[in-house]
């Protein structure tokens, strides 16, 4: 064939090529919050990419408003649970965690945590009910010809209606409490002599006492999980089914984990062929501030610019807490973006500005950023890191502490405990880090290993989305280990039968020395008689 003849070909084969693989037809489970935040990212890449992608969205959704224009469908459905009591059950989940943990002792943090729990877990149980109970909503997404479903699994069921919808399944996921779907459906190997149980607050360089709490922990909430969390979830998937089904095993089919960490942040551990870890997913070059906000910073001088919020979950704090931490920013010589949408506080400083929401990634990538005082949340702080930024860290809840003990392992942090900060504390912490310039080495340090991979942290997730689809599914990377007994995992049998040799070598050795030392002692005998 001559080359003018090869080219149409070789350009129909990359078209075809691409096509296929950019054709996909992607539904994503419902989600809320940060973690909706740091999934859509990756939603409008794949939709860069030629994918037609649909959002689940319940009727009671916090944070989705399906009547703003966007870029991929949503498909709506209406659930027995109002926004209102959505709204009402994050409310007391906050309340509990930050305010009124400091006047319960631990019996009582741990009842009322198993309460929450059950709370948490009824309340996912009816957004599920919307879509496997309802025949006009399952008809719907059987029509829709889906080829994978992606979910972040904050919310249970999507490895249900995987099943049911028969599709691969991909998870976008930062840990499970205690790491307990990683470890018992995911399989994946998690030593406590080394590999500290989620939200311990522990590194991975654990003394003796630390590894026995490790280990402590471990047992014990695995227990706590299994006949709270999977109990009650066992028995819904099995009522759906309509035969005895184990929601665990169920999740063992995931075909791919995208861990929402890397070893910029996380301390190193063993993994498997399905487990890929893409933290940062949502980073991206900083784009140009509002032209009033840019005015601001660049009026700082050399002294830059320190950025600070709590997040997106707290709208709002006590008038005593405001007034300290504006006293604190007020006292140091760099000018503040904070967002806040609480009562202007009495001691806010000239220097600082307030506002109700702020490009976030977009300031820390400005040159002029020396700080960033954040609550701790896995989006902000991997912000920190893509851009270089030292952090002050005040954690409220959740993974928050846990996750500013791995920015101090690594030196790009200092905390500072909200219940009894003072106005001394906070601004001592800011000045510390912006002035040890370790801090800021450190920080640079982690976006350098942030950056220094062979794909971005969102590439990476969208080809192994696409490599699922092209696959139709990925079992192949799925370990044995899954259909093995518990015995059989730890080589218990093997042992066993070692030890059973051993101790029968032994038997047979001893007899057999008995039994020569008869035959000794017997000729003696006779010969002496």
């Amino acid at each position: 064939m001559k080359p003018a003849q090869r080219l149409p070909l070789s350009v129909f084969l990359v078209l075809t090529v691409t096509l296929s693989v950019n054709g996909g037809n992607i539904l994503v489970w419902y989600t809320e919050g940060s973690h909706w935040i740091n999934l859509k990212p990756v939603l409008d890449t794949l939709i860069d990419r030629g994918h037609h992608v649909t959002v689940l969205v319940p009727s009671s959704s916090m944070f989705i408003n399906t009547s703003e224009s966007s870029r991929f469908r949503y498909e709506p459905f209406n659930v027995s649970i109002s926004k209102k009591e959505m709204e009402k059950i994050m409310h007391d989940v906050l309340q509990f965690l930050i305010y009124d943990m400091d006047h319960m002792n631990y019996w009582e943090i741990f009842l009322k945590f198993l309460e929450t729990t059950k709370v948490n877990l009824e309340c996912s149980l009816k957004l599920l009910d919307g879509v496997v109970k309802s025949e006009t909503m399952m008809k719907r997404l059987r029509e829709g010809n889906y080829d994978l479903l992606l979910s972040d699994p904050i919310y249970s069921g999507s490895e249900l209606l995987a099943e049911m919808l028969d599709l691969p399944l991909v998870f976008s996921l930062r840990f499970s409490l205690a790491n307990n779907w990683e470890r018992h459906c995911g399989q994946i190997p998690a030593p406590p002599s080394f590999v500290p149980i989620a939200m311990s607050r522990m590194t991975d360089k654990m003394n003796f006492f630390e590894r026995v709490l490790n280990f402590y922990l471990y047992a014990l909430q695995d227990i706590v999980i299994e006949n709270t969390f999977w109990k009650d979830l066992d028995a819904y998937y099995s009522e759906v089914k309509g035969t005895p089904t184990s929601a665990c095993k169920m999740m063992s089919n995931v075909d791919i984990w995208l861990m929402r960490t890397y070893w910029d942040f996380d301390f190193p551990r063993p993994f498997l062929p399905n487990f890929k870890f893409v933290g940062g997913i949502h980073c991206r070059p900083a784009k140009p501030l509002p032209e009033d906000m840019e005015e601001f910073v660049q009026s700082s001088g050399d002294a830059g610019v320190v950025i600070f919020t709590l997040g997106s979950m707290v709208k709002n704090i006590t008038r005593e807490k405001g007034n300290t931490i504006a006293s604190a920013l007020a006292q140091i010589p760099q000018k503040v973006l904070w967002r806040f949408s609480g009562q202007k506080p009495e001691t806010l400083g000239s220097n600082t500005r307030i506002y109700d929401w702020i490009p976030q990634n977009d300031l820390l990538g400005h040159p002029k950023t020396r700080a960033f005082v954040t609550h701790g949340g896995t989006n902000g702080i991997y912000e920190a890191i893509y851009h270089g930024v030292p952090m002050v860290g005040i954690p409220l809840f959740g993974d928050q502490p846990e996750n500013l003990v791995h920015m101090k392992a690594k030196g790009a942090a200092v905390d500072v405990n909200f219940k009894t900060m003072t106005t001394e504390g906070l601004r001592d912490a800011i000045n510390a880090v912006i002035n040890n310039k370790s801090f800021k080495e450190n920080a640079m340090r982690l976006s350098k290993i942030h950056h220094d991979r062979p794909l971005s942290a969102r590439d990476e997730a969208v080809f192994w989305i696409e490599f699922t689809m092209r696959n139709k599914g990925a079992k192949h990377l799925r370990v044995h280990s899954h259909d093995l007994t518990w015995y059989q995992y730890h080589s218990l049998d093997v042992l066993a039968f070692l030890l059973s040799v051993v101790l029968l070598s032994m038997f047979v050795f001893i007899k057999t020395c008995r039994f020569c030392c008869r035959r000794c002692c017997s000729r003696r005998k006779n010969k002496t008689e």
